[in-house]
């Protein structure tokens, strides 16, 4: 069956709206016309082929949902749930008051799974790029212990943090991007535009140039008569540069190499070591076993060397070690991060202790993007302006020393 969104009339003129499953839109109007109701409109929200589980000629959608949208279908999900409504019914909710067509199809989709028999995890698994793993595990996890809603309400937490996570650090970069953008244009259009028009003053002159600014010149009518070709090489440099890093060998190179860098390294294997904490410290607190987190948490990590080496934290565990002493032999993640997971395993508050490694990892990452951009600022003004400074000189200098020659 697929899903249909309605609106009918009743004998007094009030608008119904809602959603149901049906074989055709015939039968929608049918059964609404049971009911008593005029039908005024009946959509479509997924296809028969469309649904997951049933047979399809297309390919699976790539579509995916941004971490922001994410966070507040997760929200109202938690809220929907902890008012004591069912699964069903809060499918409804959602579909009813998503804005976003394709949101609409992947909640009408799973709505006809769990009607059909299936659990809200598997019938989320046929969407794995609008649920990850991990959420899909943590719905699992609540589905098993009869604690749906309160697991529900963990996970819109965690995605909300982690949005505002992504966001803090977007943000923070933003200003010195605008900067840098308009520090390049303004070079380029002195070097472009008005640096030529100069040199037309000077050609009929027979004086001898400076050699600041023949070689402000020169660098112009480089930039004048290359400048379309550099544009063009690096557009191509950055796409192949970015179809370069779908290799799984040249990948693993590239984030060792950044892992290495002095302050862009840091801030790596901050941001990953605190999207792993608060993964690792959601699940172990819903009762996940420790091997399954794991499994889960190696999704979260982006930087390969990182995951190459959870990776190798999870064969470890799996054969009879502890989490702490298997991961302090990869020696990829903070010391801090391993002290307090061995502090956890003996106290059994290990939950506690990944909860903490993530708290004290994002405040770390906060303070250092901070500090970055804080002293990024100031330096990129100062070179905007040097380098404006040197471009005025050069054009002011021959006018200057004509000047002293008259005298």
């Amino acid at each position: 069956m697929a899903g249909y969104r309605y609106q009918a009339l009743d004998p007094s003129g009030r608008l119904h709206k809602g959603v149901l499953e049906t074989d055709s839109q015939r039968q929608v109007r049918a059964l609404l016309r049971e009911q008593g109701l005029t039908p005024v409109e009946v959509e479509g929200l997924t296809q028969q082929s469309d649904l997951p589980g049933r047979t399809s000629t297309r390919k699976p959608s790539r579509r995916r949902l941004s971490t922001a949208q994410l966070a507040l279908l997760t929200r109202q999900f938690a809220t929907l749930l902890g008012a004591s409504l069912t699964v069903e019914q809060t499918m409804n909710a959602l579909i009813e008051q998503a804005d976003i067509q394709f949101i609409r199809q992947v909640l009408a989709g799973i709505r006809g799974e769990v009607l059909a028999g299936q659990t809200l995890a598997r019938a989320m698994g046929q969407f794995p790029r609008v649920f990850p793993e991990l959420y899909r595990t943590l719905v699992e996890a609540g589905e098993k212990s009869g604690q749906l809603s309160q697991v529900m309400y963990r996970l819109a937490d965690y995605t909300e943090e982690r949005q505002s996570l992504q966001q803090k650090t977007t943000l923070a970069f933003i200003y010195p991007g605008v900067v840098t953008f308009v520090a390049i244009s303004v070079v380029i259009g002195l070097l472009t535009y008005v640096v030529p028009k100069v040199v037309q003053v000077y050609e009929n002159s027979k004086q001898t140039l400076p050699l600041l600014t023949r070689t402000m010149i020169a660098l112009s009518d480089f930039v004048v008569a290359t400048g379309i070709y550099w544009l063009i090489a690096g557009i191509a440099a950055g796409w192949l540069f970015a179809r370069a890093l779908k290799q799984p060998a040249l990948r693993m190179r590239f984030d060792r190499f950044l892992l290495r860098l002095p302050v862009i390294g840091r801030l790596v294997r901050g941001v990953n070591t605190a999207r792993l904490g608060s993964t690792l410290a959601i699940l172990v607190s819903s009762r996940v076993p420790l091997l399954t987190a794991l499994h889960a948490g190696v999704g979260v990590v982006s930087n390969l060397p990182m995951k190459q080496a959870l990776i190798e934290t999870e064969k470890l565990v799996r054969e009879g070690g502890s989490f702490s002493r298997s991961l302090a032999s990869t020696k990829m993640y903070p010391p801090v991060m391993v002290h307090l997971i061995a502090s956890g395993e003996q106290s059994g508050k290990l939950d506690q202790m990944l909860e903490r490694v993530a708290v004290s990892q994002a405040q770390e990452i906060e303070s250092r993007v901070t500090t970055l951009t804080s002293l990024l600022e100031p330096v990129l003004i100062l070179f905007m302006g040097v380098v404006v400074l040197l471009i005025v000189v050069a054009i002011l200098l021959p006018i200057f020393e004509l000047n002293t020659l008259i005298k």
